[in-house]
């Protein structure tokens, strides 16, 4: 098997720090999960203005965004007041909906994959009004978005550390995999002797 790329290796760390705190903003009250919310979105968009400007510029809908593989989902809304919130079992149907891995949808989100592969692929699934799902598409396609460190540069000096942070995160987990394939090496040989002789004996047996 082909050694992960470190870029990777740190992609489904903060995959996974995301769907923690996907999971945490389900269990939250309301009121705390909105307002940290609020502040979430408030900074992306201070770093994207131009998409938030076309998402402002939309008829007022709601898209329901639900991570396949989290104990939640958000609803966007676009329209004169952009807002994202955690989606509530009294909330009237939204508008339409998007679903699929968490991972996958981070991806879509900041350009990293494509949407119209992961449709055909049936990762993606779209429901309700297709154009919605287009324009809030095309308003974040172009912008570069990396939601990390758009969050990180709210500390300042901090969003300078990001990119050596996650180079050094990224060669740690790639040795850490070699270190684990490593010791695991002896045992699949091992393994791999036995259905030998096992096959073996079974051919002869015949």
């Amino acid at each position: 098997m082909p050694p992960i790329p470190p870029e990777l290796a740190v992609r489904r760390i903060e995959a996974a720090a995301a769907g923690v705190a996907v999971a945490l903003a389900g269990r939250t009250a309301p009121a705390l999960s909105g307002r940290v919310l609020d502040l979430v979105v408030g900074r992306v968009a201070r770093c994207h203005p131009r998409a938030f400007a076309a998402l402002a510029e939309l008829p007022p809908a709601t898209l329901r965004i639900e991570p396949a593989d989290r104990p939640a989902a958000f609803l966007l809304d676009v329209g004169p007041a952009v807002r994202l919130r955690v989606a509530g079992p009294d909330d009237p149907p939204p508008d339409a909906a998007v679903r699929g891995p968490l991972a996958d949808l981070m991806d879509l989100l900041e350009g990293r994959i494509d949407g119209d592969a992961l449709f055909f692929r049936r990762t993606l699934r779209i429901e309700g009004d297709t154009a919605l799902v287009l324009a809030v598409r095309n308003a974040f396609d172009g912008e570069d978005m990396d939601v990390v460190a758009d969050l990180a540069g709210a500390f300042g000096p901090l969003a300078r550390a990001v990119p050596p942070a996650r180079r050094a995160a990224g060669r740690a987990l790639v040795a850490l995999e070699e270190v684990r394939a490593a010791l695991l090496r002896p045992l699949a040989d091992r393994v791999a002797a036995v259905e030998r002789r096992l096959a073996a004996f079974d051919r002869e047996g015949r």
